[in-house]
């Protein structure tokens, strides 16, 4: 058993309505309290009524009453306002800092058994799903309450180090955008070494330069280290040439070619190519954040990030080694649909929260609304358990949900394992 099954049991209390405290008083619950989840007391400003005195202050809970002692609460402050302590065992009198006892419940005889059983058969379950066998038992209405939940859940997690990126910039929403957008354009492989890139050298800098494509280019490939060799075509020879005048003249330190990953990658998926298209993408779009703020279609957003790559890179992956003709070098339709889904909307529901405008909330989940849905082993397997995906919108509230809460065990946070237990 863990703690977490006392936090649900004390949200929803699920146990009997006569209570007593440890100490023999009657209890009533009167507000549980807020659920706390950075450090302290589990349960904020709660109001209970021991006795005939009503009590307002914290709830901390453990399985037994001598984890107060074991986690060291008698030291800390923070505990200070505790009102009742929850338990699954009372094995312990606890007092807080003035010695003075604080009033415990325990939980232990109060559950009903089946509670028990539901949880236990959900944790210990080792199937893809804890609860795949009795997914068809939740009604149709919860699954899409719980979705709808899920797609708000996972932006605003994929907003976090956005945020953290802006307040850093001083709100620098191009530069953060072109950022996130470098990091999305290296894939999981190498979006580290695109965020480093995109950290080396301002936006500004680049956009100094926006008349010229050779010049943009030069920038970025000498700044990702890739420019520091001898080299016998042409191309790669000017863009060193150009880069290093510009390097003196702005001061610039490259990172390390090493970071790059190019090891089992599809060669269009090449660091080389990605940053050939993201010097594509300054070229010829100038205030890329705002075209996306302002396009009120998908249509528009494609036909914005569908770009057409350098003539070099036409016949190659690297430099100095030629390969066959290919034409799909140019940002495709999947990976601009990928940009849309991972970094245009979070960024228009990030804007819309920090400016307090619901319309750009809107039109981001409108457009994940309009944009097929992702494919891939979680949504495949979600669909083998009759979950279907009709829309980008509803296979990322699949992803959270296999990701955040299945994978993690987390049943209890999930209102379909709430159902299931209920």
């Amino acid at each position: 058993m863990k703690e977490e099954l006392l936090h649900y049991i004390w949200r929803t209390k699920k146990f009997d309505n006569t209570l007593l405290t440890e100490q023999g008083q009657p209890l009533e619950i009167l507000f549980s309290g807020k659920f706390n989840t950075n450090a302290g007391p589990d349960f904020l400003e709660a109001k209970i009524k021991i006795g005939d005195t009503i009590w307002a202050g914290h709830v901390e809970m453990h399985l037994k009453s001598s984890d107060w002692i074991k986690h060291k609460h008698q030291e800390d402050a923070a505990y200070n306002n505790v009102i009742l302590h929850v338990v699954h065992e009372n094995d312990q009198v606890i007092k807080d800092q003035n010695n003075v006892e604080i009033p415990a419940l325990a939980l232990k005889n109060l559950i009903a058994p089946e509670i028990y059983s539901k949880y236990n058969n959900l944790m210990n379950n080792a199937k893809w799903v804890s609860c795949q066998d009795r997914f068809q038992e939740i009604p149709e209405l919860i699954k899409n309450v719980w979705k709808d939940r899920l797609i708000i859940d996972r932006l605003e997690d994929k907003t976090q180090l956005i945020k953290e990126d802006l307040e850093k910039s001083n709100w620098n929403w191009e530069q953060v955008f072109f950022l996130h957008l470098a990091m999305h354009l290296g894939t999981k492989v190498n979006k580290g070494p695109f965020r480093l890139l995109m950290q080396s050298i301002s936006l500004n800098t680049l956009i100094k330069h926006r008349t010229s494509l050779h010049e943009i280019e030069a920038l970025l490939f000498g700044q990702a280290g890739m420019l520091d060799e001898k080299f016998t075509d042409e191309y790669p020879n000017g863009l060193q040439q150009t880069y290093l005048f510009l390097q003196k003249k702005y001061d610039l330190v490259a990172i390390k070619k090493s970071v790059w990953n190019f090891l089992r990658l599809r060669p269009p998926n090449f660091p080389t190519i990605r940053i050939a298209q993201l010097a594509r993408l300054v070229y010829q779009t100038e205030h890329l954040f705002s075209k996306c703020l302002a396009a009120k279609t998908v249509t528009e957003l494609h036909n914005t990030f569908t770009i057409e790559i350098g003539q070099y890179w036409k016949d190659h992956f690297l430099f100095e080694k030629q390969s066959p003709k290919q034409s799909n070098k140019k940002v495709g339709k999947a990976t601009v649909q990928n940009i849309i889904i991972n970094t245009v909307v979070p960024f228009l529901f990030v804007y819309g929260k920090a400016k307090g405008l619901e319309k750009y909330v809107d039109k981001a989940l409108n457009h994940l609304e309009r944009i097929p849905a992702e494919s891939n082993s979680i949504i495949k397997k979600w669909q083998q358990l009759g979950y279907d995906a009709e829309n980008s919108m509803d296979s990322q509230a699949l992803l959270q949900l296999k990701n955040k809460y299945c994978a993690r065990k987390r049943c209890l946070e999930c209102q379909i394992g709430h159902q299931l237990i209920k």
